[in-house]
């Protein structure tokens, strides 16, 4: 496999073929809920090239994960440069050397609750799962597969709420109501019971395949990046990190009173988290955060004596992202020629209509929706952009065979979740591949293939049978 940075220049280079190749044959779709009529745009007609030189900038600039990965590895940055990651891994494994099962566990479970706060989880947690799973002898590149599965195919399953949850749900009313679709009101919660009891499933399979298949794979670690050994915290040190830890304590007493007491600040302007300030800077508030902490503890320690040594702990991971921008710049240019292209919404609008015809049993038919989703999901990730226009088709169609709206969705989450892993559309796809050629400069896409295909295919198989079994035993999906 090439460079992550040269796949993507390939990627762009096939999008344009084949935006020239789909405009010459005038292929178009019709958005079910509008009838507005999508074409495919060739990227090499006049307008096309126009439109490219125009926005090589801006569609770097522009680039979702750009901003959010720099502000958040802000706050890591000088966590991690004032010591204060290193002391709370040596205080945590501190006696628990030999238990790194703990560590392989608390790295799942946590992945799998980060979609509370949306795509954190992505940015915040892989770095630091490689350093928790280095610090027990284990292989880093597993913390961050095994952080990067539990956040991607596990994006819809948790014990609580997450940011998806009223998102989807309201998009699916909307659908049932403009198809006058009968079936209750669609809430946030309409498939909490089935996404909690997921949770647990999904710890398990991805847990099991961790152990027995990913960290014998890769074997032991023998690169540079060095952990500093298990030594004793010192009382100075002690002393830094329970002050840190306080600040942090109180840091998040004062946002959950700016968002849930009655003053609100950090609520949107109805009263509600959907759309609010603190939804929307959720990842900006985690940074500053640890952040706070790092330069408590850093201050304290003896670490930080001015104001130079903030700044030095804040420029640290721009050394990282060096890499990241080369390739963020490669993949900023695909994901904006693919959307301009109009390639993801025909494909995937084509294979919704080849599929809604189609007639047989309810329980085959929402395994069918759930592997053509899953398919789908491998050019066009975006759950809520999917789910905007596939709810006006498959809603109406699944509730003429008696299939509710909150099962249509239940189905849909499943698919669009378990093979968020392998695909390169995947946004995110420039920073996991930057984590792991901070340990192997030889990653390459194929390589997290090669680690990541065989959690997808069981997550989705095995999260299938659930779904059937709890459709077959008519469980209640949610509240």
């Amino acid at each position: 496999m090439p460079h992550p940075a040269t796949m993507f220049f390939l990627l762009t280079l096939g999008v344009i073929f084949l935006s020239w190749i789909f405009d010459v044959y005038g292929l178009s779709v019709r958005l079910p809920h509008t009838g507005e009529e999508i074409r495919v745009q060739s990227l090499l007609s006049p307008e096309g090239i126009r439109w490219l030189l125009r926005h090589v900038v801006t569609n770097f600039t522009g680039f979702a994960p750009l901003g959010l990965v720099i502000v958040a590895m802000f706050g890591i940055g000088v966590a991690q440069h004032s010591g204060f990651i290193d002391a709370c891994i040596r205080k945590g494994i501190r006696g628990r050397v030999r238990n790194p099962w703990r560590i392989i566990l608390s790295v799942i479970v946590l992945g799998l609750l980060s979609n509370v706060v949306g795509d954190a989880g992505y940015i915040i947690l892989l770095p630091i799962a490689a350093t928790l799973f280095h610090s027990v002898g284990l292989h880093p590149i597993g913390g961050i597969i095994a952080a990067y599965v539990s956040v991607s195919c596990g994006y819809s399953a948790n014990i609580l709420l997450s940011t998806l949850d009223p998102m989807l749900a309201a998009t699916t009313q909307e659908a049932a109501d403009m198809t006058d679709v009968l079936g209750g009101r669609i809430g946030p919660l309409c498939n909490y019971y089935f996404f909690c009891v997921s949770t647990f499933l999904l710890v398990f399979i991805i847990y099991h395949i961790t152990c027995r298949k990913l960290l014998p794979g890769l074997g032991e670690y023998n690169g540079s990046n060095t952990f500093c050994g298990y030594k004793q915290l010192s009382r100075k040190e002690q002393r830094a990190l329970w002050g840190a830890v306080i600040i942090g304590l109180l840091y998040a007493a004062f946002v959950l009173w700016a968002t849930f007491s009655s003053w609100g600040i950090l609520r949107g302007v109805n009263g509600g988290l959907t759309r609010s300030p603190f939804i929307i800077g959720i990842l900006f508030l985690l940074s500053l955060g640890i952040g706070l902490m790092g330069m408590v503890y850093g201050f304290v320690s003896g670490r930080y004596r001015t104001d130079s040594d903030v700044i030095e702990g804040l420029t640290q991971p721009m050394r990282l992202l060096g890499v990241y921008f080369v390739i963020a710049f490669f993949a900023s240019q695909m994901f904006a020629c693919f959307e301009y292209s109009h390639l993801d919404k025909c494909i995937a609008i084509m294979g919704a209509n080849v599929l809604s015809p189609v007639r047989s049993d309810s329980l085959w038919i929402l395994i069918l929706f759930i592997l053509f989703t899953a398919l789908i999901n491998l050019i066009m990730v975006s759950s809520t952009s999917k789910w905007a226009f596939m709810s006006f088709i498959f809603v109406p169609v699944l509730a003429g065979m008696g299939i509710s709206p909150d099962m249509a969705l239940c189905a849909y989450r499943i698919g669009d979740s378990a093979t968020n892993a392998i695909t390169p559309f995947m946004f995110y796809m420039p920073l996991v591949l930057t984590y792991m050629q901070q340990y192997d400069k030889q990653s390459t896409y194929g390589s997290l293939l090669k680690y990541t295909w065989r959690y997808s295919l069981v997550i989705l198989i095995a999260w299938t049978a659930l779904f059937v079994l709890w459709y077959l035993c008519k469980l209640p999906l949610g509240l």
